[in-house]
């Protein structure tokens, strides 16, 4: 083997080396961004707020200990018989689903607004995940 050979080698190498650096780089930058960001969500949250608080019912339920709490199931709110017998815990993945369209996730929900951006979405289930505990 000659030297020539072994630097193309090495060259190589440190390429991939670089190419899987980068990728990781850009895959750990955007999985942040799609936690969300609080602040962000907060504000999205006022068009929530027509309908919905963190800890009183209002024409939508309270949204306090709403993560982990089985759909349909906060005391003190008349649900729809289709969100009570869904049996959907409240996760990020199932909010997301939730917010992207109530209608397609449970037919004959009361709920009708949709948020049609992925990044709206995550803005305000970070804000959710923050301030509902």
């Amino acid at each position: 083997m000659t030297i020539l050979t072994i630097v193309r080698k090495v060259t190589l190498w440190r390429a991939g080396t670089l190419v899987v650096a980068t990728a990781a780089t850009l895959i750990a930058v955007t999985s942040a961004n799609a936690a969300g960001d609080a602040a962000r969500g907060a504000t999205l949250y006022r068009d929530c707020g027509v309908c919905h608080s963190i800890q009183e019912n209002g024409p939508g339920p309270a949204h306090k200990g709403v993560f982990g709490r089985l759909a349909g199931k906060a005391p003190g709110y008349d649900y729809s018989s289709e969100l009570k017998n869904s049996n959907i815990v409240w996760t990020e993945e199932n909010l997301d689903k939730w917010l992207a369209g109530p209608e397609k996730l449970v037919p004959g929900t009361k709920m009708f607004y949709e948020v049609d951006d992925p990044r709206d979405r995550a803005d305000i289930i970070a804000f959710l995940k923050e301030k509902a505990k």
